[in-house]
């Protein structure tokens, strides 16, 4: 058996989901260390044993160490788990790198990137973020992400997710690590295709958002995810992705689960568009960063520089972005020239 993951893990990142990967964690009996970017936030966590917003109704165990010091986290620890925006990435694997650079610190065997998002500007998706901006080559970096709502996987109920990675020994350690009677880990040697399946649903997600909203029914809601995965495996393929890692959990699995729950943030953005809130408020009352909202441009901006269709996302991004009215976004969606159902880049 590998030993890659034997020892501490950091988790870099007290969010949502990091805080709840960190607890998940520390039920399997892991050492963690839990790292906050706020240094007043992090004591806050430390003395209360909450996470507060983001996991009021869970007390943290003693075997979570929180600390606001970067080295203090990687330092010794087996793997390190990313678990911040996508947006913040960038800065963060910079600090990695500064942090690195140190020639006493014992980085971490395995880096765990559980980051949804495409980086605007660059159209990278968050594992290549990580080896530009932090210069950790690929093979030591796994993806874990699937259809995993944060609030179930606290409340431990049945989930199931992909450690995805060109390294198999290292998504194995992984499987590992993550497996739980709770929680089913699947690997997959497509990374990139897992990223931009969990990335590209949450701009699907706030249209089945607006779709609910605006009280369209389930025929439209069925038809919104077929053809949601049509464009979302569209461009990931164009990129070089597996087609067949979209029928998986992070294709079909994970925009299933995001499009049909209120507990998305994304789905939520699309719930406030569609009473005709402006984007700005939406955001402002939200607690939690709704990734979808970037991504629809970094996927639009993507899909124009490869010559891709993608009609929903293009109406997505003129409902977020443009002010356009979410009826006529559907009209326009409807109004379309028809076509013959098949997976080519003109369906």
């Amino acid at each position: 058996m590998s030993d890659l993951l034997r020892g501490d893990i950091a988790v870099l990142g007290a969010g949502s989901w990091g805080t709840t990967l960190a607890l998940h964690l520390a039920r399997q009996g892991r050492q963690v260390r839990l790292w906050e970017v706020d240094p007043p936030r992090a004591r806050e966590i430390a003395r209360t044993r909450l996470s507060l917003p983001f996991l009021p109704d869970y007390s943290l165990p003693q075997s979570i160490d929180v600390t606001s010091e970067l080295g203090a986290a990687l330092d010794g620890a087996a793997g390190a788990l990313l678990v911040v925006p996508s947006h913040v990435l960038r800065s963060v694997g910079e600090a990695i790198e500064r942090t690195r650079a140190r020639s006493s610190l014992q980085e971490p065997r395995v880096w765990i990137s559980a980051t949804k998002g495409i980086e605007e500007g660059s159209g990278q998706t968050p594992a290549q973020v990580i080896c530009e901006s932090a210069g950790i080559p690929a093979s030591r970096i796994v993806v874990l992400a699937g259809p995993s709502l944060a609030a179930e996987v606290a409340a431990q109920l049945p989930t199931a997710l992909l450690a995805a990675s060109e390294n198999e020994e290292a998504s194995r350690a992984v499987q590992r690590v993550f497996s739980s009677p709770s929680l089913r880990v699947y690997t997959s040697p497509d990374p990139l295709g897992v990223e931009l399946g969990v990335s590209l649903k949450n701009v699907i997600a706030i249209a089945a958002g607006i779709s609910e909203g605006l009280q369209l029914g389930q025929n439209a809601m069925g038809a919104l995810l077929t053809r949601g995965l049509v464009e979302i495996t569209r461009l990931g393929v164009a990129l070089g992705a597996r087609r067949e890692t979209f029928l998986g959990l992070s294709g079909i699995g994970d925009l299933v689960t995001t499009c049909t729950s209120r507990l998305s943030r994304n789905h939520r953005v699309g719930l406030g568009l569609a009473e005709g809130r402006p984007l700005a408020q939406i955001l402002d009352q939200m607690v939690m960063v709704a990734e979808g909202v970037r991504t629809t441009r970094s996927a639009l901006e993507l899909a124009r520089s490869l010559g891709v269709e993608m009609p929903i996302t293009r109406q997505v991004y003129a409902v977020l972005f443009e002010r356009k009215d979410a009826h006529a976004a559907l009209a326009d969606l409807m109004g379309r020239p028809l076509k013959q159902e098949f997976w080519g880049q003109r369906s």
